[in-house]
């Protein structure tokens, strides 16, 4: 999250993630749901990265039946998506 004119304090990004985590869903949807969410709110970010790593229940109990299958998705929004520095700086934290 790269904040704008405005600050999001951590507690609200885990309000934000908890409401469109509370229902069934597919995971690249809800990782796109979220990112579009924080860039169109009235805080106007600079840009937004939003990253889910999920467990999909349907791998573990029927189909291929992986152990622990961890599956990725990513939504990149505003200057994560135009600035390959920015965006390469966000991942690199990440890493750690």
């Amino acid at each position: 999250y790269m904040p704008g004119e405005y600050l999001l304090g951590i507690s609200k990004f885990v309000r934000v993630v908890n409401y469109f985590t509370h229902r069934l869903n597919v995971q690249e949807k809800m990782t796109d749901d979220i990112a579009n969410y924080l860039m169109d709110c009235a805080l106007k970010p600079r840009g937004v990265m939003v990253i889910i790593k999920g467990t999909h229940l349907c791998e573990i109990m029927r189909g291929v039946k992986q152990s622990n299958p961890i599956m990725i998705t990513s939504a990149i929004k505003g200057i994560f998506k135009t600035n390959p520095t920015t965006r390469s700086e966000a991942l690199e934290l990440l890493k750690s």
